[in-house]
């Protein structure tokens, strides 16, 4: 085994790293004590990090500076990115485009190292999943390659423009491939920039990703995109209330049925399982099942009552800071907010709403001190809710009346918290009045409906 020590270890084996598809065995040095790997070279994860595909299936990273030993069991026989095989398409279909952002879902295992290799050009993804060929004529559009948490508003306006060029160009829906952990809320902020307003989009707009990687045996990749584009192809015309945009993933833990969802009344509700995906004070809009009779969904026909109009966007300089109350709620990151030029500050209430602005045993000065901020706070101030389900409700107690009087924004939204986020964003993009917007349902956003 080859040893790697010193004050230049990093460099050393920087300088004698093993090609990509080598089957080495390393040692590391960390918190937990010595380690040992064998496994496939994969590209790193990071720079200055080594990762290795294991025999298990996983991939483990470590720092270079952590690798004490390193001994080469195999050599490298090529980092193999096959050329994919042309699949003949059928310009008779319905054309529907494939917006790529990130995540695995458009990606391909290399057989050869373990690594997954990402795919987006229409050929690949149509040699990966031939199936698409028999439902819609694909084009697609690499975005970017993003982790989802670093998703910001100008990604928004990226996807807005792509998927309003798609429609002018002859798409009946989009599919946009998106990493599942924001998914929602970006769905949330294309509903309003294509429904906001009271208009609605000329074509599906279909959220999809995948919860386990196309390396897994668990994958969900291939049923969540099959059923993304056989709803973009074929699903019901949007009304532009509560479907403008939807997510489809797993609609349970095993396989055959996916779920099609609001954008803007979904959340990840899970960080590992295949139906992370569920409804905040929505209905589930449909389901797409999958037979040996091909795909079939459970939708009804729309009739839409509103005019396709052209999408509003966001103003990418607006920032607005969020809180969640409870016992370490203080004045000072709101004023903190407030000095820094934030637009408007989120506050996740407690229970329908509340925060810790009262001091019943003259013990607690802060809560006092929170409230002269609130209501001294030039900025505007809006409640989510933090319990998830149910409505923003201040009238119910004192407290919330109380709330209201000192300006705080909110009653009555039935709104996930991150639809409320991009519902607030949005409508300061746009100098709309915001106490009237938030009290408004501009696309079902403000369901009627309370699940327990």
């Amino acid at each position: 085994m080859r040893g790697i020590e010193g004050l230049n270890a990093l460099s050393r084996f920087m300088d004698e790293a093993p090609a990509i598809g080598t089957r080495v065995k390393i040692e590391t040095s960390g918190p937990a004590g010595p380690t040992s790997h064998s496994g496939v070279v994969l590209p790193g994860a990071a720079a200055d990090h080594i990762t290795l595909k294991l025999v298990n299936g996983y991939n483990v990273s470590h720092p270079l500076s952590a690798v004490t030993a390193l001994e080469i069991v195999a050599e490298s026989t090529g980092f193999t990115a096959n050329k994919p095989i042309e699949v003949e398409q059928n310009n008779q279909l319905q054309k529907v485009t494939i917006i790529h952002t990130g995540g695995t879902i458009a990606s391909k295992v290399d057989y050869a190292t373990g690594a997954v290799v990402a795919r987006f050009e229409p050929a690949e993804i149509l040699a990966g999943m031939p199936e698409l060929a028999n439902i819609a004529y694909i084009e697609s559009i690499k975005l970017g390659n993003m982790w989802s948490d670093d998703i910001r508003p100008q990604h928004w306006n990226a996807m807005i423009d792509a998927a309003q060029k798609a429609f002018e160009t002859g798409s009946v829906g989009v599919v946009i491939t998106h990493g599942t952990d924001t998914m929602h809320i970006s769905a949330a902020a294309l509903a309003f920039a294509f429904s906001g307003t009271g208009g609605r989009a000329a074509g599906r707009i279909v959220f999809t990703g995948s919860q386990r990687s196309s390396d897994r045996g668990s994958s969900d990749a291939t049923e969540n995109l099959l059923s993304a584009v056989h709803w973009a192809a074929n699903g019901p015309e949007s009304t532009g209330d509560g479907d403008t945009t939807v997510t489809v993933m797993h609609a349970g833990s095993g396989d055959g049925i996916c779920a099609v969802n609001p954008g803007v009344g979904v959340r990840k509700l899970h960080s590992t399982r295949r139906n992370a995906f569920q409804t905040v004070n929505h209905d589930t809009l449909a389901l797409i099942n999958f037979s040996r009779e091909g795909i079939t969904d459970d939708s009804t026909p729309n009739s839409p009552t509103r005019e396709i109009s052209a999408p509003t966007r966001f103003d990418t300089s607006l920032k607005i800071a969020q809180f969640v109350a409870g016992p370490h709620l203080h004045g000072d990151l709101i004023t903190a907010a407030e000095t820094a030029g934030y637009a408007a500050a989120m506050i996740h209430g407690t229970g329908l709403g509340h925060l810790p602005i009262e001091d019943q045993m003259n013990d607690a000065p802060e809560n006092l001190a929170l409230f002269e901020t609130v209501k001294n706070c030039q900025i505007p101030i809006i409640i989510a809710n933090q319990c998830i389900h149910g409505p923003v409700d201040m009238n119910v107690y004192s407290k919330g009346r109380i709330q209201r009087e000192i300006g705080i924004l909110g009653h009555g939204s039935t709104s996930s918290p991150e639809a409320l986020l991009a519902k607030i964003h949005w409508a300061m993009s746009q100098e709309f009045d915001l106490e009237e917007m938030l009290t408004a349902n501009l696309c079902g956003e403000n369901s009627p409906i309370l699940n327990a």
